[in-house]
């Protein structure tokens, strides 16, 4: 069996593979996939889930959600973001 050197086009290869030729060329740039992207956060502002959190130390994401009007998933990345555990002070529901 004899193999043979050739070199395939992007759509060429594309179409073998089932992928667009944009793909191919997009992997040919960057082999190592991307683990982080490189945007600033748009739609929750710092400031107001930084006041919200001073203001209501032990809401729930829901009840932040809610304030903020974005989503709860949202709310859980952007405190994760900034450092800020979810965690409820264990002392404040005891009723002492």
């Amino acid at each position: 069996m004899q193999l043979r050197n050739s070199y395939l086009t992007y759509s060429e290869a594309a179409h073998r593979l089932g992928v667009g030729p944009a793909s191919l060329a997009r992997w040919n740039k960057e082999l190592e996939p991307q683990k982080h992207r490189n945007k600033p956060p748009t739609k929750i502002n710092t400031d107001h889930l930084l006041k919200d959190v001073e203001m209501y130390p032990d809401a729930y994401l829901q009840e932040r959600a809610d304030r903020l009007q974005v989503s709860k998933s949202g709310i859980g990345t952007a405190l994760g973001r900034l450092g800020i555990s979810r965690k409820k002070n264990i002392f404040s529901s005891q009723g002492k």
